[in-house]
Parts: structure tokens; C-alpha cells; sequence
């Protein structure tokens, strides 16, 4: 490798360390994202194509697509300033202390570096109580990223999990070049909000991002907050995505939002699985139960927030349901682990690159005694961590699904 990377032009930074060379965001720079939408501002990450979105109205899914878990910019310098435009959209809650702005992790050669957060922004307001929202524009922020190693280097800039985010305009003290993904195995995966990231310390350690990084895979993360609800365009959104390793979560989404009963759940499963069957006939495929959700476990939904402690910052939900209703077909956590570890192992017989994971596994009942979940649904950062370390064990470890040599043969 020479000292000096290629492909973008060579005028240098200033004496004074500001970053002086604008280098264009190109898609090759950008990894995670299904798609780029080009903007007035610049370029809006999504991790569900337009034919998706156009398929479903739903704002829920709409932010959470939109907010970038996963997505980094990737690329090969020897900058010791790195500086990022961005234009973010800061969720806040009526009533409630405003929320952390979002995180973006700087890492070198694959080590957590820096951190930062990006100032101004666009606003959107939700009242819980009225059930409105309102949007509210603001300005472009610059995070800048100093005292990087001055010698040839990959960098990486994760985006906020939990905010929408789009790129404005990156900028160095050096050229810079892309980092081409050949070499390293493609992990798609598609969950809840756990898998999005919620209440995470910051997006390289989401419990998928420590997963991917402990199995040396390149992740591309479909964890859609709210939005693991069999769609068929998520399926479709599966299929048409290379990968070489393959994962669905699938449960608590359509437990907390009651959304489907026992007859149309198993057909769909089946629907779902053979819709990404379609594009990665022989790949590696983890199909994933929920983790120990103690209100859910013979609770059916939905899920409804109390908002005792809303003004202090602390919103938990509860379970509305009645267990009696699973009589009626009304779904909870016990009923999909059971149908999903049946249907698996029948599904196997005829495919045997198709495996099951009960994600009791991951976090279970002792674990929710030392680490219960703040808000009754969602797991802390610490917590984040211990399901990665599992899960990599699980998938990646040696004669596991996902075990180094293991690729797509599709």
C-alpha cells in the first residue's frame, strides 16, 4: 500500500489541522444502507428500498428505516482530521426530558476511537397523549474528529442507530479512498427494535454490531423498531440483498402490537422464509425466537405505555392482553417460540442450511435478575452486550451456522 491513497484529489489540508479536501459521498463510501435517497441536503441513508416504503404508510416504519443502525462510512486514509456535515432529525417527547442526542462512533482499524454528536437539526414532536406529531426544521451540524494516527488507516464513522440522518458533506486533512468489501462475509439480518439498537450506548455497540464485529462479518442491519412484522416487502427486501449469512427475529412485534393471531402466523413464517428462500437458496439462515420478555412470556398484547414517569424521564409498558385470550389464537412469547422451533424443524428436513435459535439463549430468565429490562421491553446497554457476545458464540463460534469457511452459495 503507498502512504498516499488514491482516487481523490491531493490538495492538502492546512497547516492549521482543519480539514480542507471535500470528498464526495459516494456509495462506495457508505455501507449498511439499502438504499441512497439524494436530497436538497444531501444524501438520507435507508435501509428499506422505495418499492418497500411505497408499499406501507405506516410513520412508525418510516422512521425507523430512516434511522441508520448499522450504516457507517468506511474508508482508507491517513487524515488526522476527519470532519462530518449532517443533518439530523431529534425525536423529542412532549412532557418528557429531551432525549440524548444520537451517537456517532468513530472507529480506526477496528477500534472504538471517538465519539460525538451532531448539534442543530430537524425536530420532530410527538405528543403521547394527544397522539400528534409536528416537525420542526433546524440547521446542519459538524462533528470533527481530531489527533486520528497520522499514517494510513481504515477509519469508520457509524451513524446514530436511534436518529435519521442525512449526509451533508465530508471532509479531510488528506485524500481519501474507499475500502473495497471483498474478503469479508456479508451478515443481513432483520429484527425489532431490540435488533434496531433501542437503548443502546451507541451504534457500533448494538448487540448485532458487537456480534459482527466478534464474527469478522460485514453486518447490514434490518432491525426496523416496531417494524418485524412479516411484511412482504421486508421478505422481498431480504431476498434481493446479497449476503452470505442470514438472520430473521421474529416475535415480539407482532406480540406487542397484537397484530396476528395463531392461523395467519404460521403460514406467514412460512411465507416470509420462502419469499428470502427465493434470492439465497443455500445460504446460512438463523430464524430467531424472542428473548425472555417477562410481560409478553403468556401475556398477549398489545403493549401500552404507562406514563407514570413520563415527566421524569422513565416511560415502561405493560401488557394489556389477557392469557385467557390464547384460546382464541391471541399470540404471546410462548406460543411463537413453540410454533417457530416446530416449524423450523420441519422446514429442515428439506433444508438443511435452515437453523433455529431460541433466544432464551440470549438473554433468559437469570439474566433478566441481574439485567432486568428498564422499561419492561427493551434491553440496557450492558445487556446489548452480553446477547452480541452470545449470539457471535451461537452463530459464528466453530461448527456453528455461521462458523468462518461458511458463505452463500447462491
Amino acid at each position: 500500500m503507498s502512504d498516499q491513497p488514491e482516487g481523490i484529489p491531493h490538495d492538502r489540508g492546512a497547516a492549521d489541522g482543519v480539514a480542507r479536501i471535500t470528498v464526495p459521498l459516494a456509495s462506495e463510501l457508505i455501507r449498511g444502507a439499502l438504499e441512497l435517497e439524494r436530497t436538497a441536503q444531501g444524501v438520507l441513508p435507508h435501509r428499506l428500498p422505495a418499492r418497500a416504503r411505497a408499499q406501507c404508510s405506516d410513520g412508525q416504519l418510516a422512521m425507523a428505516e430512516a434511522q441508520p443502525s448499522g450504516v457507517r462510512l468506511v474508508f482508507r486514509t491517513r487524515a488526522t482530521t476527519v470532519e462530518l456535515d449532517t443533518l439530523p432529525t431529534k425525536t423529542r417527547y412532549v412532557g418528557a426530558p429531551p432525549r440524548p442526542d444520537g451517537v456517532y462512533d468513530l472507529l480506526v482499524d477496528g477500534q472504538l476511537t471517538d465519539q460525538g454528536s451532531a448539534t442543530g437539526g430537524n425536530a420532530f414532536i410527538v405528543d403521547m397523549l394527544k397522539g400528534t406529531t409536528e416537525s420542526r426544521s433546524g440547521p446542519v451540524g459538524t462533528l470533527r474528529f481530531t489527533g486520528l494516527p497520522d499514517r494510513v488507516k481504515e477509519v469508520e464513522i457509524w451513524l446514530p442507530h436511534n436518529e435519521v440522518t442525512q449526509l451533508v458533506a465530508l471532509r479531510a486533512d488528506a485524500p481519501v479512498e474507499a475500502v473495497p468489501w471483498e474478503g469479508r462475509r456479508v451478515w443481513l439480518h432483520h429484527g425489532s427494535s431490540i435488533s434496531q439498537g433501542s437503548d443502546a450506548a451507541s451504534p457500533s455497540t448494538t448487540w448485532p454490531a458487537l456480534a459482527a464485529s466478534l464474527g469478522g462479518a460485514e453486518l447490514v442491519n434490518l432491525g426496523l423498531g416496531g417494524g418485524a412484522l412479516l411484511d412482504p416487502f421486508t421478505a422481498r427486501a431480504l431476498r434481493d440483498t446479497p449476503a452470505d449469512l442470514i438472520s430473521v427475529k421474529i416475535g415480539i412485534n407482532l406480540v406487542n402490537t397484537d397484530l396476528m393471531r395463531l392461523r395467519a402466523f404460521v403460514p406467514a413464517v412460512h411465507g416470509f422464509l420462502d419469499t428470502v428462500r427465493e434470492g439465497h437458496p443455500t445460504a446460512p439462515l438463523l430464524v430467531v425466537s424472542p428473548l425472555l420478555c417477562p410481560v409478553h412470556e403468556d401475556t398477549p398484547g398489545p403493549s401500552v405505555p404507562d406514563f407514570g414517569d413520563l415527566g421524569a424521564g422513565r416511560l415502561r409498558f405493560r401488557a394489556e392482553g389477557d392469557p385467557a385470550e390464547r384460546a382464541e389464537g391471541k399470540l404471546t412469547l410462548a406460543v411463537v417460540r413453540e410454533q417457530l422451533a416446530g416449524l423450523v424443524e420441519r422446514r429442515a428436513v428439506d433444508d438443511p442450511h435452515l437453523h433455529y435459535v431460541d433466544g432464551r439463549e440470549l438473554y433468559g430468565t437469570a439474566d433478566f435478575d441481574e439485567l432486568p429490562l428498564p422499561d419492561q421491553l427493551h434491553p440496557d446497554a450492558a445487556t446489548h452486550r452480553r446477547v452480541g457476545e452470545r449470539f457471535a458464540a451461537l452463530a459464528f463460534g466453530p461448527g456453528r451456522p455461521f462458523a468462518a469457511g461458511r458463505t452463500r452459495a447462491s
